[in-house]
């Protein structure tokens, strides 16, 4: 058999990369944003000359590894079509470990007299410790992912990554399209008339008024007579509108003028800034345990949820006809983790959600290779400020879009079809977490612009069943803690239930009860508008609003006895008829 030929890179990798490039940079624009409340502001020492330089280390060394993934199965399948792993920042991770382990840490190092510098340091090494016990449950989780995969149904796995989509990622960004339209849509347009149509756009070569500027021979014909990818037209026509339609339009049609000034004073923070080997640090923080033990309850279940979420999107992968090999994706996956917090970085990277996507978009092995590249110089040169100051996000959150509404798509048609009211069961507990934040934040801002004094723990202080327009609060904070849990075990219990494997799903039911009964699921305990788990043996926050969860643990236990109690019955009669429905 004459093998086929895997090309490094295809022009359809131009999409992939700026799909996957957007996603990564709003990683970098959140890292720089959040930062600021530990004391590590724009331009800081930790974050240009540390942080930025380890996430460069951590996204080079994974994107490349994928890429090099796609290759060795292209030649192993003898085929042309395998799609990268996409792979970046793990955003969860980045918002968790800024709230819950760099600020509190920061904050009880300025109430121990330390400057806001000393404690901005502080805060970091908190976050290193973090970011590194994630990669070492993420590489340990890679030698026991496998059987998980196997003994799961599809559904399960799916439609986390479904729920995750609709809330996180398509709700998201398609209320950034609407809130600033004029930028947003016309980007949209393009993606829609690519993605949707199938319709190709033309070369450079093929546009009126350019024919004879690329009629000659060689490189820049060859180039010119490329399609352009759709993705880099939509974030070239969104720059353009964001440039040119404020200074013809009212601001409140236009939105926000782009701003010369800006560009400028962003440039200020150029210049080279390599990385740092900072095990020395590491080492220093763990020889301290008293300081570090309390946010293992942060940790670890971060770092469950990591591995987890990493193996469904493998899964996703061999749904969408690229089959993984799943130890060696999440133990790289794992070390890139690691790698991240040795060079400073104090954030997980992950296997991102939307392989599907990118295959759609026709994206091969080398949108990986280029977006590794292209975040790395970006990390250690300190442009980051720069392109957020000339390039719009609202002008390319339709690719990312877009990849929100393939997964969903895919958690339905790549599963049995009898399988699909499963799918459905495991969207409640995602929506409910996206619902969550949204509520969480709301109250926050409330606190922060106009002096409330109502808070998550005031409202649940004042009633547990407390309504928020229409909407059980705590019945929502329930459903969202370790929703990633959630959504795949009760996708799996309703597989199983519709497979008629009573017992299966009865030990599902079981594994709910233990997660829940030590903590990792629907447990919680909020302060103002802090919401965090609460494990089995902690000792809760003072003062804090506590829910242990155990009635919940008790109702999968139920669960369990009614399944294995009607199994038991089905095996005596097994012609029992259809329920009728």
């Amino acid at each position: 058999m004459i093998p086929t030929p895997y090309p490094l890179f295809v022009k359809r990798d131009l999409d992939g990369f700026f799909g996957l490039f957007i996603d990564n940079l709003v990683q970098l624009l959140l890292i720089g944003k959040l930062c600021s409340y530990c004391g590590i502001g724009p331009g800081s020492e930790i974050l240009v000359s540390y942080l930025l330089p380890g996430v460069a280390v951590s996204l080079l060394l994974g994107n490349l590894f994928y890429a090099w993934q796609a290759h060795r199965l292209a030649r192993r399948e003898n085929r042309d079509d395998v799609t990268a792993l996409p792979y970046g920042i793990n955003t969860p991770s980045l918002i968790v470990y800024i709230f819950f382990v760099m600020l509190p840490a920061y904050r009880a190092a300025q109430a121990n007299g330390l400057s806001s510098d000393a404690a901005a340091e502080v805060a970091w090494t908190m976050g290193l410790l973090a970011c590194l016990g994630s990669g070492i449950i993420e590489f340990c989780g890679a030698f026991v992912a496998d059987f998980i995969r196997r003994h799961t149904p599809r559904a399960a796995l799916l439609s986390t990554l479904a729920g995750i989509a609709i809330g996180f990622i398509s709700m998201a960004f398609a209320l950034q399209v609407f809130h600033r339209p004029l930028v947003a849509m016309p980007a949209m347009a393009v993606v829609l008339i690519t993605l949707f149509s199938g319709v190709a756009f033309p070369s450079l070569s093929q546009l009126p008024g350019l024919r004879v500027l690329f009629s000659g021979t060689g490189f820049v014909r060859g180039l010119a007579s490329v399609n352009l990818p759709g993705g880099f037209v939509a974030i070239l026509l969104g720059t353009l509108c964001a440039w040119t339609l404020p200074g013809l339009l009212p601001t409140d049609i236009a939105g926000p003028a782009m701003s010369t000034a800006a560009v400028a004073e962003a440039w200020q923070t150029n210049g080279l800034h390599l990385p740092r080997f900072v095990g020395g640090t590491i080492a220093g923080v763990l020889s301290s345990p008293h300081q570090w033990l309390g946010y293992l309850s942060v940790i670890v279940p971060m770092g469950l949820f990591n591995v987890i979420g990493s193996l469904q999107n493998i899964e996703s992968a061999e749904a969408a006809g690229d089959s993984f090999d799943t130890r060696s994706s999440l133990a790289a996956n794992g070390l890139g983790t690691i790698a991240a917090a040795a060079f400073g970085s104090c954030f997980p990277t992950t296997i991102y959600i939307g392989h599907p996507g990118w295959k759609g978009l026709g994206a091969r092995a080398g949108y990986s290779s280029l977006n590794g590249v292209a975040m790395t110089l970006i990390c250690l040169t300190g442009t980051v400020g720069v392109i957020n100051a000339v390039v719009p996000i609202e002008a390319g959150i339709a690719i990312v879009l877009w990849i929100g509404i393939i997964i969903t798509a895919q958690a339905f048609q790549t599963t049995p079809s009898e399988h699909a009211p499963a799918v459905a069961m495991g969207l409640f507990p995602a929506i409910a977490a996206w619902g969550a934040t949204v509520t969480i934040g709301a109250l926050v801002t409330a606190v922060i612009v106009g002096g409330s004094t109502a808070t998550v723990q005031s409202l649940l202080q004042a009633d547990l069943g407390t309504e928020v327009n229409g909407f059980l609060l705590h019945g929502m904070i329930v459903v969202e803690r370790g929703y990633i849990f959630t959504c795949m075990i009760l996708a799996a219990i309703s597989a199983f239930l519709i497979d008629r494997k009573f017992r299966t799903a009865a030990i599902w039911s079981l594994v709910a009860a233990a997660f829940t009964g030590v903590g990792l699921m629907h447990a919680y305990q909020v302060v103002g508008n802090d919401l965090d788990f609460l494990f089995l043996g902690q000792q809760p926050t003072p003062n804090a609003f506590v829910y242990r969860a155990y009635g919940v643990a008790i109702g999968y236990l139920l669960f369990a006895v009614v399944f294995a109690t009607f199994g038991w019955y089905f095996r005596r009669h097994p012609n029992v008829g259809p329920s009728g429905h």
